[in-house]
């Protein structure tokens, strides 16, 4: 079952039978104070260029996220959007945890967006969810509720479950609904790994939607997050999560994606592998080439 997301000229599909999507996070202020001040300050130039090194890096989507404190997030959300649609051609990802900053992305945005995000708290799902449906598009749906993130396996499937129904009720189609089912640190929660795992596989056989998560989470306060993320994000992949919110400028983590998208079968003929690395290796013989011939 495949989530169609657009922007005015592209169209990007997540899938179980896609190749995995990459959702770049890296227009997002939290925790970084330089690009919170320069849009604070409406100072854009590093949100350009964060937008185009992404794209180019193989983001098929990016997350745009205002929240700074004491600013206009409504307002700053708004003009980062028309921003970033007039430099890249990918669907975004519009996120808050402001319904109004929502609001204000969507009137700005050109296409069908994903909304980040809804949980399973009534406020949010009665204001989010007739947002979604006004403007016809899809949300990611996070597996807490008013009692907080709960260590069980089972209540965060309940929960995300609830938020699909929910969603049908005012019109929005389960493939619209992609389930985050909350990725928690295994510093700090043994199983939180596994409990991912055994969530993203019910969410696909039972409710037959697609999955996100912020992966790097997994990491937090451990040392060498680059080579557990890395590791991390095929085995997601290998679970049935069909997307993840994450860093494209890892190259590490780009090719493991590639990998595991081939040995998966979701890259045709392996053409997106073959095309990575032939362009890789291609550039060491033209360097050899350059300095024979200066010889």
């Amino acid at each position: 079952m495949n989530t169609i997301l657009s922007s005015t000229t592209k169209t990007v599909l997540i899938g179980p039978d896609q190749p995995f999507v990459i959702i770049g996070e890296r227009i997002n202020p939290t925790g970084r104070k330089m690009l919170a001040a320069e849009m604070a300050a409406g100072n854009y130039e590093r949100v350009k260029s964060d937008a185009l090194a992404q794209v180019a890096a193989g983001a098929q989507i990016l997350d745009v996220n205002a929240g700074i404190p004491l600013a206009d997030e409504p307002a700053i959300m708004a003009e980062t959007i028309r921003l970033v649609q007039s430099l890249v051609d990918v669907p975004l990802c519009i996120d808050s945890s402001i319904v109004a900053a929502l609001q204000s992305g969507l009137e700005a945005y050109a296409g069908k967006a994903l909304v980040n995000s809804v949980t399973g708290e009534e406020d949010r799902l009665e204001t989010v969810l007739p947002l979604v449906k006004k403007h016809g598009a899809a949300v990611i749906a996070i597996s807490n509720d008013d009692t907080g993130i709960s260590d069980d396996p089972e209540v965060r499937f309940a929960v995300a479950k609830k938020i699909v129904e929910r969603a049908m009720d005012y019109g929005i189609p389960r493939e619209d609904v992609i389930i985050d089912p909350l990725v928690m640190p295994i510093g700090a929660k043994r199983y939180a790994g596994r409990q991912v795992f055994a969530i993203i596989r019910r969410v696909r056989e039972e409710l037959g939607c697609n999955t996100v998560c912020g992966a790097s989470n997994v990491s937090f306060g451990l040392p060498n997050r680059k080579g557990i993320n890395t590791a991390f994000v095929p085995m997601l992949m290998a679970a049935g999560m069909t997307c993840a919110i994450t860093n494209p400028l890892e190259a590490e983590l780009r090719t493991a994606i590639l990998a595991a998208d081939a040995l998966m079968g979701n890259d045709e003929n392996c053409t997106a592998w073959i095309a990575a690395n032939v362009s890789e290796s291609a550039a060491p013989r033209e360097r050899r080439r350059s300095r024979r011939t200066r010889g």
